[in-house]
């Protein structure tokens, strides 16, 4: 009876620390989806014991299926380049793609050494006429060489989140105001959805005039960037406006009852009852905002010769050197990843702050 115990009470506790370890597996599930890692899971079930063969099922829907569909469309994509013609020579292959990313990557290095080097030089320079008494001749010096492909990108990368931001600003607060009054929805949904479908095309010259008529260049930002930054908040304001109204007029009527019930003050209605309703939505809106603003961008830069991707892309298309499609399809690849990333970077915020999109 003794042994019996031992054993019983062995697997019990066996089947104790099982039973943590899928608890702590589902939980983390939720954050292997928002970072495309969901194959994990099943991964760790397998491992544990928990069938297997219907596990490894699972990684192959989630991971392999994805991965052969990339291997495939790398290996049609190095068949087919060859065989197109431009007039900048063939369609560059998945090697020759590979070879020029590896090249930017070294300009960039080389580029950022030029760059500490001539700060450097500068501080020096500083530093031996203060210690001569010549302070009145130290000067802040600006390095003016070439951006490099980081450069561009990391440029892109703050114009769009600064024009999503005041996009934000903007459509959430006009989004709860049409979702609370019927009279302010009329008001505004014509307004909507006569400026929704405007290209940014359209956009961009009014933008770059009223800009250049009002912004001074020694001001806190660039001309380039703002027209780049401004666009993109008039072209991607409407999803984040359009689904927050939606989603603060689809309320449960008896929540919007019991607030009235309680006498709560605008203020506490939309922060207590409004916005927590409302977040799944808000923030659907806020993914599309973003992917659609990070286009636009791309197209603005392009147009506007601003300083990003998209000015790297019509730089290297003007160009027309024997390594230019090489390199605007890195660019293009480098645009397709930071905007899956961007929406990652969403879904993740999303997952945070609300049950509805992981539970």
């Amino acid at each position: 009876m003794t042994t019996a115990d031992t054993n019983f009470q062995k697997d019990a506790e066996r089947e104790a620390r099982r039973a943590r370890l899928f608890t702590r597996i589902n939980k983390a599930d939720a954050w292997f989806t928002v970072l495309g890692l969901a194959w994990i899971t099943p991964l760790l079930k397998a491992a544990l014991g928990d069938n297997p063969r219907a596990q490894m099922k699972e990684v192959w829907r989630l991971l392999g299926v994805p991965v052969l569909a990339i291997l495939c469309f790398i290996a049609l994509w190095g068949f087919l380049a060859p065989k197109v013609q431009t007039s900048l020579g063939a369609i560059p292959g998945p090697a020759q793609v590979w070879s020029s990313a590896v090249d930017l990557h070294q300009d960039a290095l080389e580029k950022a050494e030029k760059e500490a080097v001539f700060y450097e030089r500068v501080e020096m320079r500083n530093e031996r006429l203060i210690e001569a008494g010549r302070a009145d001749e130290v000067k802040v010096m600006t390095y003016t060489g070439a951006p490099s492909y980081y450069d561009q990108i990391g440029t892109s990368i703050r114009t769009v989140f600064f024009g999503f931001i005041i996009a934000a600003a903007v459509a959430i607060p006009l989004g709860i105001i049409a979702g609370l009054s019927p009279i302010a929805n009329a008001a505004i949904n014509p307004l909507v959805q006569i400026f929704k479908p405007v290209s940014p095309l359209a956009w961009l010259p009014i933008v770059t005039m009223i800009i250049s008529a009002t912004v001074q260049n020694d001001g806190l930002f660039a001309k380039s960037f703002l027209v780049s930054a401004i666009t993109v908040t008039l072209c991607s304001l409407w999803p984040t406006l359009i689904n927050t109204a939606l989603g603060v007029a689809s309320i449960d009527k008896d929540l919007v009852s019991v607030s009235k019930v309680l006498k709560m003050s605008t203020w506490k209605k939309i922060t207590k009852l409004v916005l927590p309703s409302a977040l799944p939505l808000i923030f659907t809106g806020l993914r599309l905002s973003l992917g659609v603003g990070w286009m636009v961008l791309i197209a603005a830069e392009m147009l506007a010769q601003n300083p990003g991707l998209g000015k790297f892309v019509w730089d290297e298309f003007q160009n027309g050197s024997s390594q230019s499609l090489a390199r605007i399809m890195v660019a293009v690849f480098t645009i397709g990843i930071i905007g899956f990333l961007l929406d990652r970077v969403m879904y993740a915020i999303q997952s945070f702050f609300t049950f509805s999109a992981n539970r």
